[in-house]
């Protein structure tokens, strides 16, 4: 068995420690610890790609806006300049707001989309050979070419003003004014739709009113008629008339023979023939007016009863007249309102062609994506070393 060799505390003079301190490391280059960094791979990477990207690989997008409102003939105002430039920089306050409404959430439906690629070809439009492959249409399914038309076309409304601005992009100047002009039209078609059919509801009842005011007017025309048939007068209130004449003018022949008998009853003698003569005339008057009298108060056929089934048809006729007066009005009227209430779409500005483009906005991308992706590293880096300290 060896045994080491005997260690002293000082070692003698001239040789060498038996331990030596390790060469400091050489630190790498900053680009290469900053290329091993998670920063550069999460967020200067992605932002690097994302300049490369607008600045070298993204197509221009032209931009063509305009500006309407939606009114009703009431509240429209006189046309002016004022006015049109009070609309156009927000100041106007008579815009129907709820059918802008209506409006907005129309051009920014699939059947807008529908009702536009029927006029112009949006698929064709977005798939310019212009368009980059990361811009560009790339399905033509109804429910993706919603999706990415509502991505190229934009619509606000001003609530308090109704200003509605309408906003539409494409690859090509002339393409952008298109879509628009398309979706003003469309907007246009359907107010006049909206427009038309309040107001035919609104003249709906009045029409029928005025429908059932004149069947009853024929009715009662042809009631009266039948009556007149079958009573063989034309007038049953003149035949009345005309008996109370003739009834009249008997009892006024009686008053003058009774007042002839008394007359001559005072020079005469009883028995002169002369008298029994007056006396047969007054007995034959008094029985003439019994005889009218009676044809004209009793029996089926009295006069009586057919003045009063003719006075109940005359006053239904009367009836049935004013009803249609008065249906007529109110169906002129609620015409008039109507058309007072009429929609339409005013144009404030028409759309543009534009010159210069407005999309890609690069450096706002650029910037948003660098910012985006650190404040999400940081947030991340903090999460990771919390957990870190808590596990040790």
């Amino acid at each position: 068995m060896k045994l080491s060799p005997p260690t002293t505390a000082f070692e003698p003079a001239g040789e060498e420690p038996a331990w030596t301190p390790a060469p400091p490391r050489r630190q790498r280059p900053w680009p290469v610890r900053l290329l091993r960094h998670p920063f550069a791979w999460l967020v200067l990477l992605p932002t690097g790609l994302a300049i490369l990207y607008f600045y070298l690989l993204a197509a221009p997008q032209y931009v063509s806006e305009a500006r309407f409102v939606v009114r009703s003939r009431a509240e429209a105002p006189q046309p002016s300049l004022g006015n049109m430039i009070s609309a156009a920089v927000g100041g106007g306050g008579l815009s129907t707001v709820g059918e802008a409404h209506s409006v907005r959430d129309f051009l920014l439906s699939h059947d807008a989309v529908a009702r536009a690629q029927d006029r112009i070809d949006l698929i064709a439009i977005w798939r310019r050979e212009e368009a980059d492959l990361l811009a560009r249409l790339r399905h033509e399914e109804p429910e993706r070419l919603t999706k990415y038309f509502n991505s190229m076309v934009t619509a606000q409304l001003d609530s308090l003003t109704g200003l509605l601005t309408l906003r539409a992009r494409a690859f090509r100047p002339e393409d952008a004014r298109a879509i628009a002009v398309t979706l003003i039209e469309l907007s246009e078609a359907l107010v006049n739709r909206l427009s038309e059919r309040a107001r035919e509801d609104s003249l709906r009842v009045a029409r029928e009113e005025v429908a059932i005011a004149e069947r009853r007017v024929l009715e009662s025309r042809a009631a009266l008629t039948r009556f007149r048939e079958e009573q063989q007068d034309l007038d049953s209130a003149g035949s009345v008339q005309a008996a109370v004449a003739t009834i009249g003018g008997l009892e006024t022949a009686l008053a003058a023979v009774q007042a002839e008998l008394r007359e001559r009853m005072a020079f005469m003698r009883p028995d002169n023939p002369a008298l029994q003569v007056t006396r047969n005339r007054i007995a034959a008057l008094e029985r003439q007016i019994e005889s009218e009298r009676s044809r004209r108060t009793q029996g089926g056929g009295a006069l009586a009863q057919q003045l009063a089934g003719f006075e109940r048809l005359m006053l239904e006729r009367d009836f049935a007249d004013r009803q249609l007066a008065s249906a007529t009005a109110s169906l002129e009227g609620a015409r008039m309102e109507a058309q007072r209430q009429q929609m339409y779409l005013a144009r404030v500005v028409e759309p543009n062609l534009a010159v210069h483009p407005l999309y890609p906005r690069k450096l706002i991308s650029v910037g948003s994506i660098f910012l985006g992706l650190s404040v999400a590293f940081g947030i991340g880096w903090l999460l990771v070393a919390g957990m870190r300290e808590h596990a040790e």
